[in-house]
């Protein structure tokens, strides 16, 4: 996992895999607050299955609500553009018990609680860049409580890129 601010990821682009550094300046490119929700092409359509982005409106939810979730096909670069949430984090383990079993169509496993736990603020500039072997939980409501509202971009990149 790695985490930060898409300002400050600007000054320090030598140290990213070139793909992340692509899915960063994307995200410094556009104000995600104003665009509709829905899928958005980095680089154009027609790589569409290699790197895409979700913008994403919703509203934080109780912990205990929030499933893990885990992907196979692509990393996460999850950008919150307003708002503010927890993510929960956790190394995948064998200890890590499913929720629902491994999903191919959306490229996703949801577990029961992640072992152990870890969580990170994400506020608006802010990314967590989550590989295959990072399970997270986002939409975490803060300390304000749950359902605030909040405006996230999901970049996900094939791992054939990385």
């Amino acid at each position: 996992m790695i985490i930060g601010t898409v300002d400050a990821a600007a000054k320090h682009e030598a140290e990213y895999p070139p793909v992340i550094d692509e899915a960063l300046a994307f995200l410094r490119s556009q104000d995600f607050t104003k665009l509709a929700e829905g899928r958005y092409y980095p680089r154009g359509k027609e790589h569409g299955e290699e790197i895409f982005a979700d913008v994403q409106r919703y509203e934080t939810k109780p912990a205990n609500e929030c499933y893990p979730e885990a992907h196979k096909k692509y990393a996460d670069v999850q950008f919150v553009a307003a708002g503010s949430e927890y993510i929960g984090w956790c190394p995948f383990s064998p200890e890590l018990e499913e929720h629902a079993s491994y999903n191919d169509v959306y490229d996703i496993t949801f577990y029961e609680r992640l072992v152990p736990e870890s969580t990170i603020m994400l506020k608006p500039g802010s990314f967590a860049v989550l590989y295959p072997e990072d399970v997270h939980a986002p939409r975490m409501a803060t300390e304000e409580g749950p359902g605030r509202p909040v405006t996230k971009v999901v970049v996900k990149i094939s791992v054939d890129l990385l």
